[in-house]
């Protein structure tokens, strides 16, 4: 379906299943580096990885639940936010070194959605999950790493940080609280890594809620889209460009891969669904994978060898 947008007609194909029935299928990435396909299942803690060359898929079990990672310039080592704080992660060791824990004390939130910018820079945001009528509230920080390892609180009065992702030129930087039915977009200064006048990007309808973004070469966003059943492409301008119909009614995160970046990755989740509405959603959990007409951007990767 193709409502609206100035870019060609799209066609998108489901050409594999990845099929692990997870709980919460999150933060999927590609690693064009050794071409495999990276996630979280954040509730199992679970590291999940898939080389679709060989199809070989495995899983690490995380020292707590990881809820979103990004590559370094070390491939054994990954930038990541677990359910606590900021860490160095080797999963093949189980080697986690922290480096900030905002959340060490506050039992009500962790973190959830991140990635690495353009720039080399790690962010997350936090997430209510057990508020009881109460007034906690999430925050999106930055990871400085040359100041001293300092989690920076950007934006405020969160209650599920999700959308995280950047326009090509790093001009624009896009954001949800996923429970406000909206993504908006920011001025970015990328300079300083820093988020000014924002505004609303796109809006969704009160039952559907937009999760993990990511943005594909022509500067268009690709939104999953939690409840909906579907994957939604916004041009630059937020108009809707594109939908993509998906046999499951929580996709999570989007990310491209690939040999050319032209696959499109789509983690789903099975979290809260009963017995009835799990026998209806046969792929509940599963990864999808969809070729597509469009290509995306490598993922950043941020330089950590010589952080202790």
């Amino acid at each position: 379906m193709r409502p609206g947008g100035n870019s060609q007609i799209m066609n998108l194909e489901l050409f594999d299943r990845i099929k692990v029935g997870n709980t919460l299928g999150e933060g999927v990435i590609w690693d064009h580096r050794t071409e495999t396909i990276w996630w979280t299942d954040i509730q199992e803690s679970r590291l999940y990885h898939y080389n679709p060359s060989s199809k070989k898929l495995g899983h690490y079990d995380t020292p707590e639940r990881l809820c979103s990672f990004g590559f370094t310039d070390d491939e054994k080592w990954f930038i990541a936010a677990f359910e606590n704080g900021f860490a160095k992660y080797n999963p093949e060791k189980n080697i986690l070194k922290w480096l900030s824990k905002p959340l060490e004390y506050h039992n009500q939130i962790r973190f959830n959605d991140g990635r690495v910018d353009r720039q080399g820079r790690f962010w997350s945001g936090t997430m209510v999950e057990d508020n009881n009528g109460g007034d906690a509230r999430g925050r999106l920080y930055r990871l400085d790493l040359a100041e001293k390892k300092l989690a920076v609180p950007l934006l405020e009065d969160i209650l599920i940080s999700n959308s995280l992702c950047w326009s090509p030129d790093s001009k624009k930087m896009y954001f949800a609280d996923s429970t406000n039915n909206r993504i908006d977009v920011y001025d970015f200064d990328a300079a300083l890594g820093i988020p000014t006048n924002d505004n609303t990007f796109a809006i969704t309808n009160e039952d559907i809620f937009p999760d993990g973004s990511t943005i594909d070469q022509e500067g268009y966003l690709w939104n999953a889209q939690w409840g909906g059943s579907r994957v939604v492409r916004y041009a630059p301008n937020g108009e809707i460009d594109y939908i993509l119909e998906v046999p499951v009614s929580q996709p999570t995160c989007v990310a491209f891969g690939g040999p050319d970046l032209s696959w499109l990755f789509v983690t789903t989740a099975k979290d809260g669904l009963d017995d009835n509405q799990l026998a209806n959603e046969e792929f509940a959990g599963d990864l999808q994978i969809y070729k597509t007409d469009t290509k995306g951007i490598p993922e950043n990767i941020i330089k950590m060898r010589n952080v202790k």
